[in-house]
């Protein structure tokens, strides 16, 4: 056989380009826009203080302070008189003072004071009424600092997730940074099959056992929320577990430790309740809440390890051989380079949830340079109802095809959810867990 009909390197040595709509977010870009009509998690509540502290979101470096008062501020790094940094300013009651030339500078942007001017400088006066310091508006909930970063005129209203009504024991906000575009990490979220492998078998058992079994595959889509359902058998137990995505970019799973497929367990709740948010084009990070207790995960891991094993199956600061013997979703995304060159990949059925929410996001901000608005998260009832999951069911094998079998089952659990979801957050969970328990008990599947 002629060596050209068996080595193909040379031929595909050029690099495939990127799915530029979706990963460059910068201001004035077509996804950066549809970006900023949302909330978005910026920092964390422990990392403002009065000590201004610079950050960067969605290609903006900005800078992010408390008030001796209390009162938080988010904005553009640069004085509006020289363009010093205003990282160096000193907070007082009514703002920020910039060190160059000591202009004061309120939360909301505007000019209180111009102090190095004569005090009855028309031109003076003229700047302080006419111009203003970039600014936007934050909202701090829970340990977690919100902005919005869109237009003024559009601001929507700051949703509320059912997941923020969930008695779990504690909740942990965390923060994870990684060295790549968004889309890679907001991926793997819709890519339930990755955890049979990366999690359960490349590198050793990074979660329990069972992670490793590869399931069924299902997805759901709902508007703006995508579900990949990964439905494995472990012995007699059927394990049902979700990963969901709310547009554009909120992402819940089941557990990352306190399920394993060998108890059983009625909708258990989400390890975590996470946000993956663009730095830049090349970097992005992940703000969430590690969630603790009986519908979460063992409070043995609420500490930094714990948060970072819960995020990505292994821990950040490691050996680069660490790395390749154990490589987590750090090194998968990563890996791929800063941005993935989409156009050499090649999507298969189970990558169908990824397709799908792409394709989605490419449609709103086609409708938003249409002059569409883009859908905000949808209400069902009295909050916004999410669906990241473990169920366990003792459900031993039949005499017949138990794919199709345990995939059944799948469905059932799905629909328990999707059919309760206008009830009360707290009826909803009891009506779940009670139908649930009763399937199991007589056998209903």
């Amino acid at each position: 056989m002629s060596l050209k009909n068996i080595y193909r390197g040379y031929n595909q040595a050029k690099k495939p380009g990127y799915d530029q709509l979706i990963t460059r977010t910068d201001h004035g870009t077509p996804a950066g826009e549809y970006l900023r009509r949302y909330w978005h998690p910026v920092t964390l509540s422990s990392e403002v203080t009065t000590t201004p502290f610079e950050i960067r979101i969605l290609g903006e470096d900005l800078v992010i302070f408390k008030t001796t008062e209390n009162k938080i501020g988010l904005i553009h790094k640069y004085c509006t008189h020289r363009r010093a940094s205003l990282v160096f300013g000193k907070s007082e009651s009514k703002g920020i003072r910039c060190c160059y030339h000591g202009w004061l500078f309120s939360p909301d942007g505007k000019i209180l004071e111009t102090p190095g001017e004569d005090p009855e400088s028309k031109q003076a006066e003229l700047v302080r009424e006419k111009f203003k310091l970039g600014a936007y508006p934050v909202k701090e909930f829970n340990g977690i600092v919100f902005a919005y970063m869109g237009p003024p005129e559009k601001i929507p209203e700051f949703p509320h997730y059912d997941a923020y009504e969930i008695p779990y024991s504690k909740r942990s906000p965390y923060k994870i940074n990684y060295n790549c575009n968004w889309i890679q990490v907001l991926d793997a979220i819709m890519d339930p099959v990755h955890t049979s492998f990366l999690h359960g078998q490349s590198s050793g058992i990074q979660f329990s056992k069972g992670f490793g079994e590869v399931g069924e595959i299902e997805f759901f889509e709902r508007g703006t929320q995508f579900l990949g359902a990964n439905i494995r058998r472990i012995d007699d137990n059927v394990w049902v577990r979700i990963n969901e995505l709310i547009l554009p970019n909120f992402t819940q799973a089941g557990s990352a430790f306190a399920a394993d497929g060998t108890k059983t367990k009625y909708f258990g709740r989400s390890s975590f309740t996470r946000w993956v948010v663009p730095v830049d084009d090349h970097h992005c990070v992940a703000i969430a809440w590690a969630n603790f207790g009986e519908r979460g995960d063992p409070i043995e891991y609420d500490n930094k390890e714990g948060y970072e094993k819960i995020e990505a199956g292994e821990t950040i600061d490691r050996t680069f051989e660490e790395k390749q013997k154990s490589p987590g979703d750090a090194e998968a995304v990563e890996g791929m380079g800063s941005i993935s060159a989409h156009k050499g990949e090649h999507l298969m059925p189970t990558d169908h949830g990824i397709m799908a929410y792409r394709k989605h996001i490419r449609k709103s901000i086609k409708a938003l340079q249409e002059g569409k608005d883009p859908t905000q998260p949808k209400k069902n009832g009295d909050i916004i109802k999410t669906y990241g999951q473990d169920t366990v069911l003792r459900v031993p094998k039949r005499n017949i095809d138990d794919r199709k079998f345990i995939k059944s089952i799948g469905s059932r659990v799905m629909k328990l959810q999707f059919d309760s979801e206008k009830m009360l957050n707290k009826d909803r969970d009891n009506f779940i867990i009670k139908e649930l328990s009763n399937m199991e008990k007589n056998g209903a599947f």
